[in-house]
């Protein structure tokens, strides 16, 4: 079993290097150097079973001690590790020997625990560590699906990006499913901003929890699994299946994550009927929902001219004629700017706005660059005609001149809109649960991207809903944070709104 699970090492004297021991495969054919190195392994693990105390005397040690307690957590720092671990017991001279337990990717830590090892070692007077490596968020994902008697499914849509389904099953798995969608990924930081470590998810006197993803948002994912928890403790069972599902690559555009997950016979098998993820904080005390969202346009425009000396007054060159073209694109962002501002009753994802992020080009101070190229950051409202827009990005392109081209590092094509009144049932089931509980909704077009535009492009009706209010916007921020008593009010929402929403009764869709 040790061979299966591909990996134990013993640290001996706590500072010299690990020593692995344990083949996995042994070949039918094999060489002389494969022989000797088969050999070599045999020879550790009977070196290192004679150097172990013999096995307990009751017969039930493989599956091992109640008595003895696993504990499990992340290890602190930027890129935590899940692990297992168990102390020594029974030994008065200390830990001799420290055990540190890898597996291979079809097991994980657990394992390590459901096998009695981890338990076995302790006995005996050994502190033993379980890795889950490099899957921390999905081993932890894995052990909530355990503790709460739910379905995991791992499913890997490019290589090293896990997608992780849990699953509680519906009384009627013959209608669509609910699904939770969060994303496990978060943006980076700048430490030395930060009142706290920014991965250690410190809470102050006040009750703020300070660390990345409070809001962004793995606040969601905890109250979704919150949530699901009380309602099992509780008894519940609805109709419909939840599906929880936790993605990875969100924060870069969600092309290594739910762009693929979506397309894939996993993501069909799901049969989702309807969606839940991500919002945004409100200050007030109203809650913001999102029922579509603005289209990502990357666009890199680049002009080519006449190079040469830079104390020259050179004609046709590529900064004049990229200068036309910036500045008939942040003049139609200044038009956009005062068309939001001219009325009130439009939310900023009503609008197309557009940043310049990058300028690129040259070569040295004296010398008049051939090529330069300007990025674009656009989010186009869902209402925009893609196609007239497109057009207009060309022909600013063709009024500069010859030599300038656009090409768009991302533009997604397929603006989705999930109806917010009473003829789309889901709605109707959402806005009623928080019409019960006095929750103030403001319905508005996300300003951003979510992988929510991936779901709706399949035909499944999503909203985005991040049950944070009285809290300022901090995603992406120094200090993101969050209050407990706003987070635990969510896992109260939540649990409120998964029975709705999973015993909406049969739709004609739905046949």
């Amino acid at each position: 079993m040790v061979g299966a699970l591909c990996g134990c090492w013993f640290r001996l004297g706590g500072a010299r290097p690990l020593i692995p021991f344990g083949p996995t495969v042994v070949q039918t054919s094999m060489s002389r150097s494969q022989v000797a190195l088969l050999g070599l392994g045999l020879l550790l693990i009977f070196l290192l079973y004679v150097g172990l105390p013999g096995p307990p005397e009751q017969n039930s040690w493989l599956w091992g001690d109640p008595n003895v307690t696993v504990l499990a957590g992340l290890t602190p720092g930027n890129s935590p590790i899940f692990y297992r671990e168990v102390l020594p017991q029974g030994s008065s001279g200390g830990t001799r020997v420290e055990v540190v337990l890898l597996h291979g990717k079809a097991f994980n830590s657990h394992t390590w625990e459901q096998l009695g090892t981890l338990q076995l070692l302790s006995q005996r007077g050994y502190r033993a560590v379980a890795l889950d490596l490099p899957g921390a968020a999905v081993a932890f994902f894995e052990e909530r699906a355990r503790q709460l008697g739910l379905g995991c499914q791992k499913v890997e849509v490019a290589p090293g990006y896990v997608v992780t389904v849990l699953t509680w099953p519906g009384t009627n798995p013959a209608l669509p499913s609910i699904l939770l969608n969060s994303h496990t990924d978060v943006v980076p930081v700048f430490k030395e901003h930060w009142s706290h470590d920014p991965f250690e998810a410190f809470k102050d006197s006040e009750g703020y929890i300070y660390a990345r993803g409070a809001q962004d948002m793995k606040c969601v994912s905890i109250q979704y699994l919150e949530a699901v928890r009380r309602l099992k403790v509780e008894g519940h069972r609805f109709p419909r299946t939840i599906h929880m599902t936790f993605v990875p690559d969100e924060e870069v555009g969600g092309h290594q994550g739910m762009e693929l997950f979506v397309q894939r016979p996993e993501f069909q098998a799901l049969r989702a009927g309807f969606a839940l993820d991500e919002g945004i904080a409100n200050p007030t005390d109203a809650f913001t929902v999102f029922y579509s969202e603005r289209s990502p346009w990357w666009v890199r425009v680049t002009s080519t001219g006449r190079p040469g000396h830079g104390s020259l007054f050179i004609e046709d060159t590529a900064a004049e004629k990229l200068h036309k073209v910036v500045s008939s694109i942040l003049a139609f962002r200044e038009k956009e700017w005062q068309r939001l501002q001219s009325n009130p009753h439009l939310k900023e994802g009503a609008v197309t706005s557009v940043n310049l992020t990058k300028l690129e080009g040259g070569v040295a101070y004296n010398v008049v660059p051939a090529t330069m190229s300007a990025s674009f950051d656009f989010r186009v409202a869902p209402d925009v005609d893609f196609k007239a827009f497109e057009e207009q990005l060309q022909s600013w392109c063709q009024a500069a001149g010859e030599g300038v081209t656009l090409e768009f590092a991302q533009k997604w094509m397929h603006p989705q809109v999930t109806p917010t009144d009473d003829s789309n049932p889901w709605w109707a089931a959402f806005s009623r649960v928080c019409k019960d509980m006095n929750l103030s909704l403001e319905p508005e077009i996300m300003p951003a991207a979510t992988d929510s535009r991936f779901i709706r492009a399949v035909g499944v009706p999503a909203l985005g809903f991040s049950p944070l209010n009285r809290t300022p916007v901090l995603l992406h921020d120094h200090d993101e944070r969050l209050h407990e008593a706003v987070f635990l009010r969510g896992v109260d929402i939540y649990t409120r709104l998964l029975p709705a929403l999973a015993s909406v009764p049969a739709l004609p869709s739905d046949s």
